[in-house]
């Protein structure tokens, strides 16, 4: 039987509004060793803002962190999967879209993430990136 996305996504998931600022953002990040969060608007992704976005995007941009929203700066042309897709379905969404995480919705609700990392992990734990994405953080 084919593995569901349901069976690996990461929930909770967190979620910054779209007028979070990025300091919020980038604190919410760090609380949570994490490199992303995804951009609702009530419980819909709306975005995926990452630390490279508010460094790129952001600081490099000479924008003040404490004033220049989420919303502002994160991508918005969001790929979602539902959770009852089969694993194979959500690895090939990832590679069209080359990303490495796909929120999951369930009828445009957001219930979880699923990430290249953990797909690593479960499909050959003894990769590079799944020794990567299983190691505890440096930081």
């Amino acid at each position: 039987m084919a593995q569901l996305v349901r069976e690996l996504m990461a929930e909770p998931v967190v979620t910054v509004t779209a007028d979070a600022t990025l300091t919020e953002a980038a604190r919410m990040m760090r609380d949570a060793d994490i490199g992303d969060v995804i951009v609702v608007k009530k419980t819909k992704p709306v975005g995926m803002l990452t630390d490279r976005d508010i460094v790129v995007r952001g600081v490099a941009e000479n924008r003040t962190p404490g004033t220049v929203t989420a919303g502002e700066i994160c991508t918005t042309d969001v790929v979602s999967v539902a959770p009852d897709a089969e694993i194979s379905q959500a690895i090939a969404l990832m590679r069209r879209a080359a990303v490495r995480r796909l929120p999951v919705t369930e009828m445009g609700e957001l219930v979880g993430v699923l990430s290249l990392g953990e797909l690593a992990i479960e499909r050959d734990e003894t990769s590079v990136l799944a020794d990567i994405s299983s190691a505890e953080p440096n930081s």
